[in-house]
């Protein structure tokens, strides 16, 4: 009965829009009887319908995101839960991680019985995203022909994690200094901390030493939470051992050093760790930057962009020239929503470099370059260069002076695509820090397509939020329009074992500007940052405040945490 139930609702969507004509449902539904296979399929094999428009339909009518299957990197399929028997059985695909998120693959929105069997075998939380049956099935068939018996580092037993493979430069003086067999504990216990940040979804690792104390925290999802307060004792020991995985000099502790540590989880999965360490009063503080390239491959549907904000940024990265400047605060997500949009374009037909400092993830396909400005090798200088490399797409990390900027707008006059970053708090603000850099209004005018500002909240947890009642003069005090007020329903956060304080992961905050012939006419009147952003408003162009309050209206995140990231 509950078959036939699952079965009759994603009919009745399909009718409701219609694809499948009325007079044909008892028909298909007497069909499907005789068969054993999925309905999706059986309705895509055997009665010849389009997956694609069955997955458009089902999206919208069951309120679930819709993926594209088409470029996904297989390699993100998460390698301990490759369970042949379970993605057969169920038609579904567990896609990738985020945090302790699993986001499993599905044509079929009613197959609820997939995502309870595949949490409870995996013992992640499993989020529903639909695909197109088609795209779904030879995405399986791909990967359950690549899995080779990958590692599952939820399996790792703490005994064993000396064995982990750290990819580090060793020899015999750094070995003797650290310890050898004296140190063997401290070995296990550092590699239990990288793994124990990786499963917990943590961006940094900050290794903090003080006069009577040591203590070790994470940041998830943007907030720094305390793991551990190892002995004091052991401080110089554990700075030692980071530093040996990290190539860096041991003897050193009085200067600042950056270096990197590759951690092999498998034979086809590696999580890169960018290290600083820092001499302060007590010993040397070591923060540790994950940086796994999977963020940067998860899709623009992923990311959180409104539709209308989504299709500007496509619509620029469609053009063959421009320049798209994204910006925000340390930690806004800029490198991923750079990245992603590099992913989108990095195609066999295309030169696309990068100048990066420091280069965070490794894109295959795509020429990246270490800025040294000890070397020499500076912004402008890596950039005049790719000039001569007959480029078709340039990123530039950040443009941080005037003759980067000059060169970056002079490549984007000259049929290139460039993507670069600045620091500054909204769209309009970037316009006009380049002004003040002493970029011509002309020029600004001319090259600039887009600009998109961005913060990242925490999203609500959806197994423990509940709704929360603010007065109506108090939310037409926080920026909501009158008419938004019927029937809005916004949420807050409890907290649960699922979650950390009532949230689990992040989702992007955007404001997406398109430079028209109005707001060009603007920059070339010497406007500030208050004209540009009224004209703005005037175009429909959401600010920071006003995305931030639609995610808190669709339940995504709180008033709470929309205040703490837009700073009102």
């Amino acid at each position: 009965m509950k078959g036939l139930h699952q079965q009759s609702s994603v009919l009745s969507a399909l009718s409701k829009h219609d694809l499948v004509p009325t007079e044909m449902v008892d028909k298909i539904s007497a069909d499907f009887i005789q068969q054993s296979k999925p309905f999706v399929r059986f309705l895509v094999e055997d009665k010849n319908y389009n997956a694609q428009k069955i997955a458009t339909i089902l999206s919208r009518s069951f309120g679930y995101p819709l993926i594209d299957l088409a470029h996904f990197d297989t390699s993100l399929v998460p390698e301990g839960i490759r369970n042949e028997k379970l993605i057969r059985k169920h038609n579904a695909l567990p896609l990738f991680l985020r945090g302790k998120v699993l986001y499993v693959a599905i044509s079929d929105p009613t197959n609820l019985d997939a995502l309870e069997e595949i949490q409870f075998n995996t013992g992640f939380t499993t989020e529903l995203v639909l695909v197109d049956e088609k795209a779904l099935h030879n995405c399986i068939e791909k990967v359950l022909e690549e899995e080779s018996g990958a590692l599952d580092i939820s399996d790792i037993d703490t005994e064993e994690l000396s064995g982990i493979d750290v990819q580090e430069d060793r020899n015999d003086d750094e070995d003797t200094a650290t310890g050898d067999k004296e140190d063997a504990p401290i070995v296990v216990y550092i590699n239990k901390i990288l793994l124990d940040a990786i499963k917990k979804g943590a961006s940094d690792l900050h290794f903090e030493p003080y006069e009577k104390s040591y203590r070790i925290r994470f940041r998830v999802d943007g907030i720094l939470t305390e793991v551990a307060k190892p002995p004091i004792a052991l401080s110089s020991r554990m700075a030692a051992r980071l530093k040996v995985m990290s190539k860096l000099d041991i003897a050193e502790r009085r200067v600042p050093q950056d270096g990197r540590i590759k951690l092999a989880l498998s034979k086809r999965k590696s999580i890169d760790f960018r290290v600083s360490t820092l001499p302060t009063m007590w010993g040397e503080k070591i923060v540790m930057r994950i940086l796994d390239s999977s963020s940067a491959m998860l899709g623009i549907d992923m990311l959180g962009y409104e539709p209308e904000q989504k299709q500007i940024y496509m619509d620029a990265l469609a053009q063959p020239q421009g320049m798209i400047l994204v910006t925000g605060p340390t930690g806004s997500g800029k490198t991923v929503s750079l990245y992603t949009g590099l992913n989108i374009l990095n195609t066999a037909e295309r030169n696309i470099s990068t100048a990066e400092d420091p280069v965070e993830i490794n894109l295959e396909g795509i020429n990246q370059v270490q800025i040294n400005t000890k070397a020499g090798l500076t912004f402008p200088s890596a950039l005049r260069s790719f000039l001569r490399q007959d480029p078709d797409i340039v990123m530039v990390g950040e443009i941080r002076d005037l003759e980067t900027a000059e060169i970056a707008i002079k490549a984007a006059q000259t049929g290139h695509l460039v993507l670069s970053t600045l620091h500054t708090n909204s769209a309009a603000e970037t316009l006009t820090r380049l002004l003040n850099m002493g970029v011509p209004s002309y020029n600004v005018a001319s090259s600039v397509t887009i600009i998109i500002a961005q913060r990242l909240a925490r999203r609500l947890c959806t197994q423990c939020k509940e709704e929360e009642h603010i007065p109506e003069p108090e939310l037409l005090n926080q920026g909501f329009l009158p008419e938004q007020l019927d029937n809005m329903t916004l949420f807050k956060p409890v907290g649960c074992e699922q979650c950390t304080g009532g949230y689990k992961g992040r989702v992007g905050i955007y404001e997406v500007i398109r430079i028209n012939e109005r707001i060009s006419s603007i920059i070339m009147k010497g406007g500030n940052s208050l004209d540009i952003a009224a004209q703005c408003q005037k175009e429909g162009f959401n600010n920071l405040r006003q995305s931030g309050l639609k995610k808190a209206m669709q339940g995504v995140t709180s008033l709470e945490e929309v205040n703490r990231v837009t700073n009102s």
